[in-house]
């Protein structure tokens, strides 16, 4: 018998189609042997795979892979970061980045340079540097910050933007350095510094500029605000409390000591607003007050009518200053919480101290609708800081100040409308610290203090008036009455003899002014008076 031999190459082929055996003269089908299949579908995979990978690696260099740059939050809470343009943008990418495939390198001095280098460095996600070029001086120059920067951040390439590569390439010899962006390695953003902020104030100049796009590349949040103080803008503030920030970095010296602005983020960071919206009382509103003692009609106008009566009066008085002010008017009640009596009383004092449970129904109701509320102390012979003391649980509220009234403080031996009384600066100077001290401790929006004056000797030395504390605005409320002509002369006297940091305030008197002045006239000051109380 003889036996019909299939060559290799055509059992293969036979083998897909399911014959491998001719017997007798003839094809006949027999079962595939499991092994041999499984064998032969590997190898078929295995060719496959490779002829594929071998197409896509000579079609793509291993080079066209994304890369990514390597961030870091900052070290510590708050930093101020100071120094030229240039070196105010290289010391942010030093605080944020440890690594970047791209560096963008551009002229601060074209703004349109500037422009086009900020977009691809947003789009690269890579820091932007400077170089150290002025108008005076335009040449090519890298600050030996920015220099060692680049060199620290092993970038793959770097883009130079309104710069010569060339005369940049030669300071940077070992990095490569293209003029467009089609020679950068291509790049994809870091995972985001969600807990990072970083406060720019507007139009400071390129260096901040170039910071900021360097912590929007590196995935942080960044803050662009009208000024230096977070506190002074809603939207600042808004932004701030819903970022909680652990790390937080400012742009440019003006934004004074990192401790002070620590502390002004702190309180910004509560999102609690004053009446009118922010957290710094002036010159950002204006207070229109009813004065006076609650259920004693004497004692001003606030006394005239009950809790609702007296809310909805004192809006009609703030109501008819909102035409004639630039910012927002609001209604005020200025509470009489220790009264001047003429006997002396039990404790010997000759002032009432009104207990905290009867004022806090008109505070609260006052607050809750919109009001600010001062509590004025009219002390006798008690020492005001302990008076004021008293009153710390009301005083922890955002939306309450203080009021000191030295025509009602007396000396050992006096007695109540036998002389105009005064008071020590350092008396003065004690509560402005107690009470600027509270407020830091508690985090709470810039807190009005009331000095009432109309004669310059109610407040002794005041010269010495103590106004650098940040967390306090203070106002000298001009309480003259009379005729126009008297009332300006007062006020005048006591602009003249303030002290430089204070503000100003007017008080109209509904009896005993001859006439009372009306809103345009009580207006027409320099400066326009930032807190206008009736009695």
């Amino acid at each position: 018998m003889n036996t019909y031999r299939v060559p290799l190459t055509k059992w293969t082929s036979d083998v897909a189609q399911g014959t491998h055996a001719l017997e007798h003269g003839r094809w006949s089908r027999t079962r595939i042997p499991r092994r041999a299949l499984v064998l032969l579908l590997v190898l078929a995979a295995i060719a496959i795979v490779g002829v594929y990978y071998a197409a896509v690696i000579g079609r793509a260099p291993a080079s066209d892979a994304t890369t990514t740059a390597q961030v870091r939050p900052p070290a510590g809470g708050l930093t101020v970061l100071r120094g030229t343009q240039a070196d105010l943008a290289a010391d942010m990418a030093r605080v944020l980045f440890t690594t970047a495939p791209v560096v963008v390198v551009a002229d601060p001095v074209r703004q349109a340079t500037l422009a086009t280098a900020a977009q691809d460095a947003q789009r690269r996600s890579a820091p932007l540097l400077l170089t150290s070029a002025t108008r005076a001086a335009p040449g090519l120059l890298l600050t030996p910050a920015v220099e060692t920067e680049i060199k620290s951040l092993h970038p793959g390439a770097v883009l130079a933007v309104g710069v010569s590569a060339p005369a940049l390439a030669a300071l940077l010899p070992s990095i490569k350095v293209v003029s467009t962006t089609t020679g950068l390695p291509p790049t994809g953003p870091p995972p985001p510094l969600r807990r990072t902020a970083v406060l720019e104030r507007k139009a400071s100049g390129a260096g901040a500029m170039a910071a900021a796009v360097t912590a929007r590349a590196a995935g942080a949040q960044v803050i662009t605000m009208p000024g230096y103080d977070p506190r002074a803008y809603p939207e600042v503030i808004t932004a701030l409390a819903a970022a909680r920030p652990q790390h937080v970095l400012a742009l440019g010296a003006g934004f004074g000591a990192a401790a002070s602005l620590s502390a002004k983020v702190a309180v910004a960071e509560t999102g609690v607003q004053l009446p009118g919206g922010g957290q710094v009382m002036f010159p950002y509103r204006r207070l229109v007050a009813m004065y006076g003692a609650p259920g004693t009609y004497g004692l001003g106008v606030l006394g005239h009518q009950d809790l609702s009566a007296s809310i909805v009066r004192v809006r009609a008085f703030a109501a008819s200053y909102r035409a004639l002010s630039k910012v927002p008017v609001v209604p005020t009640f200025e509470i009489i919480a220790t009264v001047a009596q003429g006997s002396a009383g039990a404790n010997g004092l000759y002032s009432y101290e009104t207990p905290v449970a009867d004022l806090r129904p008109w505070v609260k109701r006052a607050t809750k609708d919109g009001l600010y509320v001062v509590l004025d102390l009219q002390p006798g012979r008690a020492n005001l800081l302990t008076q004021a003391k008293l009153y710390a649980s009301l005083l922890k509220l955002p939306d309450v100040g203080l009021a000191l009234d030295p025509e009602w403080k007396l000396q050992p031996g006096q007695v109540p409308l036998r002389q105009i009384g005064s008071v020590s600066i350092t008396e003065i100077n004690s509560v402005i610290t107690w009470l600027a001290k509270l407020t830091a401790r508690y985090h709470l929006p810039q807190k009005l203090l009331v000095l009432h004056q109309f004669r310059l000797s109610m407040i002794q030395d005041e010269y010495a008036l103590d106004t650098h504390h940040s967390d306090l605005a203070i106002v000298i409320h001009m309480d003259g009455q009379g005729t126009p002509g008297e009332k300006v002369q007062t006020w005048n006297a006591v602009l003249a003899a303030a002290p430089h940091g204070v503000f100003f305030g007017w008080k109209n008197f509904l009896v005993k002014d001859h006439p009372m002045m009306d809103p345009q006239e009580t207006m027409d000051r320099t400066p326009q008076p930032v807190m206008i109380s009736y009695q």
